[in-house]
């Protein structure tokens, strides 16, 4: 029998002490209880930071995230998220700090969810409560209409679980399958107020499985019985902006379902100013509204750089894990040659070593990993996997077995220099979350360099190229588990996993860096220049170029110069990718250190 769903419920709060503690108290007497509470504080003024931090937060086992300034829902909802996916969940609760949820709320979500993958229909990637109001009316703002355009098929599979199909669902109590939120990343923070849940619900459903589950009802307690039609006054400037955003920027909604909601949103526009008593602050609120629209909104990492809390242990000396992922491929000297220059001989030797066998290997190589289980002086966990998973996947289930915040990647073909380590993890121990370094290539040894790569190394300047190229060497990198997480970790990308999450990383505000000296030796033998290009790097090449546009990573633009140039250097001959590549991004050097 399957184990039950587990659930993570995230609340954002802002100065409202008393309902926050009766919506926590909810939460936490749920019968399909949550294996975690994300509180995120979203700077409240109220003695909310006080009780949290108190006995209280400790008895309900409260993850509390205490914010600098008030982000909104949207930046609210994105650190918590971020916050939940550490704790490895199959689903996460979102829930505002005024929603009240009855006892059964989350069982009746979960069991929507389960009942609607067993029955075929593949995993929801939204479930919505049924929101009433303190006298047990529907709330009018947060009752979720039915997918416009639902055909019977749809309505059926949703009708059989006690379900409604929707397109859109409110943060007020809404259920997210954790691997869609892995794959479609976080809330877009800059939103602020209005619209946010629109966006990022209809994002995660596009393309999957929406429900309202009027089976899991909760309590909004808002102040009045208010509507969508309410006069916003000048807070019409966000709605505004925000839907402007939408429609322009957002890759929430196809294009008929832009002119659908864009006509149902002008109508409501209408009926606003029809019914407002100050219809100058309206005015100016949508002139407003227009012209900040016309720019894009602020990537989270520059909207929630300032809000985050600083991390206690930054400037402390602190343990590491070593990730090792091998297959059936390796070499065997070549593993124990990579191994044992990333522990023994290192200057900051790693406190542990996971070693991730993904799938059968052969007799050699399983006699070498049995040594180097045996022989190393830290302890190893040797995860081996019953079938190949690909890198992405196999490195995955390495970092959550690892025991340790940081975690330094090597490959199992390359060579590490002896102060590597010493050198990277001073400054992720001052404050960076991922950092790389320069590398060497070689080839029969490593007094055989036949070249040198040097990445970038100012902070603007990665985040600027990474929409283009990958400004880390991958072989190099050793990171914050809890960002590698947050950004959704590894996926099965094949053969740019590594791009994908460190440009996801980056996006989703993680601090950059890098070193310029070389600390890796990086093995090019024979075919290194023929697996730079071919049809299976092509199609994968596209695929990242998609989920890059997805994710909103790059404009329109950027993302037919990627195809038009990445693309492009897939195709062409061998020869040709061999010079491209040499004078672009190895600089040749006749020197191991020069």
């Amino acid at each position: 029998m399957p184990s039950p769903a587990s659930v993570v419920a995230v609340v954002v709060t802002w100065n409202r002490l008393a309902l926050l503690q009766e919506s926590l108290a909810a939460v936490h007497g749920q019968t399909h209880a949550p294996s975690a509470i994300v509180v995120v504080d979203n700077d409240s003024t109220d003695g909310t930071r006080e009780l949290l931090d108190s006995s209280y937060g400790a008895e309900l086992g409260l993850d509390v995230v205490h914010l600098r300034r008030n982000t909104g829902g949207a930046g609210g909802f994105a650190v918590g998220i971020e916050q939940a996916l550490l704790h490895h969940p199959d689903l996460i609760w979102l829930l505002d700090d005024d929603t009240v949820p009855t006892p059964t709320a989350a069982e009746e979500l979960v069991r929507a969810w389960t009942g609607y993958a067993a029955d075929g229909g593949g995993r929801p990637a939204v479930l919505a409560s049924k929101v009433v109001w303190t006298d047990g009316r529907d709330h009018p703002m947060n009752t979720p209409r039915r997918k416009p355009g639902a055909n019977a098929a749809e309505s059926a599979a949703a009708e059989r679980v006690g379900a409604v199909p929707i397109r859109s669902a409110s943060f007020v109590s809404l259920m997210c399958d954790a691997d869609r939120v892995r794959e479609r990343g976080l809330p877009v923070a800059d939103y602020f107020l209005w619209n946010d849940d629109f966006e990022y619900s209809t994002r995660l459903v596009r393309g999957g499985v929406g429900l309202y589950c009027p089976a899991s009802v909760v309590v909004h307690k808002t102040r009045a019985f208010g509507s969508t039609d309410a006069d916003p006054g000048d807070r019409f400037f966000y709605e505004v902006r925000n839907k402007v955003w939408m429609f322009s920027r957002s890759r929430s909604l196809t294009v008929p379902e832009k002119a659908l909601y864009g006509a149902a949103t002008a109508r409501r526009w209408a009926r606003t100013f029809a019914r407002s008593s100050n219809r100058l602050v309206l005015r100016r609120a949508l002139a407003r509204g227009l012209g900040a629209g016309l720019r894009r909104p602020r990537p989270n990492a520059v909207v929630l750089s300032e809000a985050r809390p600083p991390r206690p242990e930054t400037g402390r000396h602190q343990p590491f894990t070593l990730l090792v992922s091998t297959y059936a491929q390796d070499d065997p000297g070549f593993l124990h040659e990579a191994v044992l220059s990333s522990t023994t001989a290192q200057t900051r030797p790693p406190d542990e070593v996971v070693l991730v066998q993904d799938g059968p290997v052969p007799e050699a190589l399983a006699a070498e990993i049995k040594h180097l289980v045996a022989t190393l002086p830290m302890p190893v966990q040797h995860l081996a996997l019953p079938q190949n998973i690909g890198l992405g996947p196999a490195l995955d289930a390495g970092l959550a077995a690892s025991s340790h915040e940081i975690v330094a990647r090597m490959d199992a073909d390359d060579v590490s220099l002896p102060e590597r380590f010493e050198r990277q993890l001073a400054v992720i121990e001052a404050g960076a979350d991922i950092v790389g370094s320069g590398l060497l290539e070689f080839g029969r040894s490593i007094e055989d360099v036949v070249g040198r790569r040097t990445p970038p190394t100012d902070p603007d300047e990665i985040r600027r190229v990474i929409r283009f190229r990958d400004p880390f060497n991958h072989p190099t990198v050793v990171y914050r588990r809890s960002a590698v997480l947050a950004a959704g970790g590894y996926t099965d990308m094949a053969l740019l996993e590594d791009y994908l999450l460190f440009a996801r990383m980056v996006d989703a505000g993680a601090a950059p860096a890098n070193l310029a000296e070389p600390l890796v030796y990086y093995r090019v033998g024979a075919g290194a220049y023929a697996r730079r290009g071919g049809t299976a790097l092509l199609r994968s090449e596209l695929r990242l170029q998609r989920r890059f546009r997805e994710l909103g990573i790059t404009s329109r633009a950027e993302y037919l110069r990627n195809v038009a140039v990445r693309g492009g250097y897939r195709l062409v001959p061998e020869g040709v990718r061999k010079v491209a590549y040499r004078r672009l991004l190895a600089n040749r050097t006749g020197s191991a250190r020069g």
